[in-house]
């Protein structure tokens, strides 16, 4: 089921869903799954090309609490928060038994992906972890880039977990999907909470939606553009699609 917040397509799933829809334990289809959130939800209001490239995913996910919120309020009743983490987090607990490689590719720092590898095959000790990159922050030659889909290829990886901050990931996961043999799933800044170099908002902060003002207090010049501009114009033009109806992708 999908549910259009603004002119996002979002589907309506869960965790389970997700699973079964990115073929675990089955022969592997190419492919790739947006985690969505405010932020996405306004890139892609903003831009026709970016709108083609996450309306045109496998999946969007609502990983953020206002876009679960919003495919409740459009009439989606059995619609649940599905957190890319989570996600992220079952695919490594079911790689052992599914014979499922894993790949990673982000990250600030190879020094920091090193972290998070190394915590997560210490906290799953059946994850078949084959490939883990950290690109340079500059654009990849050709040849870089084609020694890099020949390197997750080669290592034959299943599922890449891609962690380059968005709207980058999700145009990265587009432009590679008939290159690379596998499913992309863009996890944004999970690489950093794995590795304890961000805090995650506290449970009852994310319950009632809060977690972009932790975000924001955590990291206030970084992030205050992002949230103080968006967020107000997430909340007027979803006003407009949902009082006034409004239909942006007409």
């Amino acid at each position: 089921m999908k549910v259009d917040v603004l002119k996002m397509r979002t589907d309506v799933t869960s965790v389970e869903a997700v699973l079964e829809g990115i073929g675990i334990g089955k022969k592997k289809k190419p492919g790739y799954i947006c985690v969505s959130n405010v932020h996405m939800c306004m890139e892609v209001f903003d831009s026709s090309e970016f709108e083609s490239i996450v309306n045109n995913a496998d999946l969007v996910i609502p990983d953020g609490r206002p876009i679960y919120w919003a495919q409740k309020i459009l009439g989606e009743k059995s619609a649940k928060q599905v957190r890319g983490q989570d996600i992220m987090s079952a695919i490594c607990k079911l790689s052992g038994e599914k014979k499922m490689k894993i790949g990673f590719y982000g990250g600030s720092s190879q020094e920091l992906l090193d972290v998070v590898t190394s915590r997560l095959a210490s906290e799953y000790p059946d994850l078949m972890l084959v490939y883990a990159y950290s690109p340079p922050f500059r654009p990849l030659t050709a040849d870089e880039d084609a020694r890099v889909c020949a390197d997750i290829n080669a290592a034959d990886v299943d599922v890449l977990f891609v962690g380059i901050g968005c709207p980058k990931q999700e145009r990265w996961m587009a432009g590679h999907k008939s290159r690379l043999n596998c499913v992309m799933l863009g996890v944004g800044a999970a690489y950093d909470f794995i590795a304890g170099s961000k805090k995650h908002a506290p449970r009852w902060m994310q319950e009632i939606g809060l977690e972009w003002l932790f975000r924001l207090l955590s990291e206030p010049k970084r992030l205050w553009k992002r949230y103080l501009k968006q967020n107000p114009r997430f909340l007027y033009h979803f006003f407009r699609q949902v009082v006034l109806g409004v239909k942006f992708n007409d």
